[in-house]
């Protein structure tokens, strides 16, 4: 068959407005809950996309370290491609694209960099070796060959040995503070829900309808 002749309905179900949270973040939180009950391969992975200063768009998944009424939280290396994008630009944008319950969850906002003790709380619940992982690695440098890489990693265990592992000045993380949130349910005949929060003053958001 014919890439152009794939296609499917969409039959789990619609979204009313008499169903949603008057809180985005509340709403995310129960879709959040919902994908994980389903049983979803990794329900908190996210595609953030970044532009440089050209204008540029750029994507990759990214898991979600925690969430509430500030943002959305991720950690990276702060000398990679997203962090220099960010860096020139914050404007950012997350989708959750869990598919097999035909939702998507798009968010529109800021990044901006955690303090150094929130990163560093973090980075000590890491597993040992994705802490050793994160100093070998100059993520998005190029690199000669894995050997080299798995070189970087060898050296970082035999330096820290069982000691502690120190967070490296070129590691962090990132909140993305949402200005707008959309929430996605596929329906039958494309007729798809879509419902987009908007911040108004404040704390206080107003949610509108979309067509699909």
């Amino acid at each position: 068959m014919e890439i152009d002749q794939w296609r499917r309905d969409y039959l789990r179900g619609g979204l009313r407005r008499k169903d949603l949270k008057s809180n985005p973040v509340e709403q995310f939180r129960q879709w959040l809950s919902e994908a994980v009950e389903a049983g979803l391969t990794d329900p908190s992975a996210m595609c953030l996309a970044t532009a440089d200063a050209s204008g540029q768009p750029s994507q990759r998944i990214v898991l979600l370290k925690g969430f509430d009424e500030r943002g959305f939280v991720f950690y990276t290396n702060l000398q990679s491609h997203k962090a220099r994008d960010i860096s020139a630009n914050p404007k950012v944008s997350l989708l959750f694209p869990w598919h097999s319950l035909e939702r998507q969850v798009i968010v529109y906002g800021r990044a901006e960099a955690l303090s150094r003790e929130e990163a560093l709380a973090y980075f000590h619940t890491r597993p040992r070796d994705s802490q050793l992982a994160a100093r070998a690695s100059r993520q998005s440098e190029p690199l000669e060959s894995r050997a080299v890489l798995e070189q970087q990693f060898q050296a970082e265990k035999e330096k820290y040995g069982e000691g502690e592992i120190p967070l490296p000045d070129f590691w962090g993380g990132y909140r993305v503070q949402p200005d707008a949130m959309e929430f996605w349910q596929g329906g039958a005949n494309r007729l798809h829900d879509r419902f987009i929060y908007r911040r108004e003053d404040g704390d206080q958001w107003a949610a509108e309808r979309l067509s699909p």
